[in-house]
């Protein structure tokens, strides 16, 4: 590290105390963009803070977890159950025609409103699409060559983030959804 800025230990809890105070997600370069031009740190040098503050919660109840945007600290899947019965809104439910639209535009991506209505056999409601435009899951990645130009939909951060993702790569392959739709363990 440069000399100017703070000594390990205190850089660490620097970075520490942004990543616990950010209500988002922050990447590398948000963190490194939190320093004084003079004192920036390399973002090597702030990977290695991470992950060490990763190892420091290895036996927590939380734990520091990236996602697609960045760094977030969340309470870990064991624990989740305990503390989502703090809070007195239940999560949101979601339609089965919203789940499998937006399953078929992450797997299938980049994709159509055509392609989404053929492969589920039914049209496609515009609330559905806007509803997936306003959650930010979806965005229009361009339009389809075709008469008509149809907008071709992509998955976007947010939708990563909201699933825990840190890329389309760590989502469940579909022929493991498909053993478990055949099992009776998952309705797909």
């Amino acid at each position: 590290m440069s000399e100017n800025i703070p000594v390990e230990s205190e850089f660490k809890k620097i970075i520490e105390a942004l990543l616990f105070a950010s209500d988002s997600p922050m990447s590398l370069q948000q963190l490194q963009a939190v320093f004084p031009e003079l004192e920036t740190p390399r973002k090597q040098e702030i990977q290695t803070v991470i992950d060490a503050i990763c190892s420091d919660y290895q036996t927590s109840a939380i734990e520091l977890h990236q996602v697609a945007s960045g760094w977030r600290f969340q309470v870990k899947a064991e624990q989740a159950s305990w503390v989502a019965r703090l809070f007195a809104q239940k999560p949101p439910k979601y339609s089965r025609a919203l789940l499998e639209t937006i399953a078929i535009i992450a797997y299938q991506q980049p994709v159509t409103r055509g392609d989404i209505e053929e492969i589920r056999g039914v049209s496609v409601s515009t609330n559905m699409i806007s509803t997936l435009l306003d959650r930010e899951w979806v965005k229009v990645d361009g339009h389809k060559e075709v008469p008509g130009r149809p907008a071709l939909y992509v998955t976007t951060k947010q939708f990563l983030d909201y699933f825990n993702l840190a890329s389309l790569e760590d989502m469940p392959a579909l022929q493991e959804l498909e053993v478990l739709a055949i099992a009776g363990e998952m309705a797909i």
